[in-house]
């Protein structure tokens, strides 16, 4: 189970192939916005759902690897 009240900003998020995917901007009950200042964001904010979180220590660990994080993120928060 995640715990994703750890998540804090500017944590570092880590894709399951322990690729860096990014940077925690601000987090939502079911998303994680990303910063629009990392190199992996070209400018823009991003974001993915926390069910994508394996867990949560100093880093924010994805379960997902770094192809399927870049190809299934947003740019629009998720309506529900």
């Amino acid at each position: 189970m995640n715990d994703t009240s750890k998540i804090r900003e500017h944590m570092e998020v880590i894709a399951s192939c322990g690729k860096h995917v990014g940077e925690v901007d601000h987090v939502d009950t079911n998303t994680i916005k990303m910063t629009k200042n990392d190199p992996t964001a070209n400018g823009k904010h991003h974001f993915i759902p926390t069910d994508w979180v394996e867990r949560v220590d100093q880093h924010v660990h994805l379960r997902k690897n770094s192809e399927e994080v870049f190809k299934n993120w947003t740019t629009e928060p998720a309506t529900a």
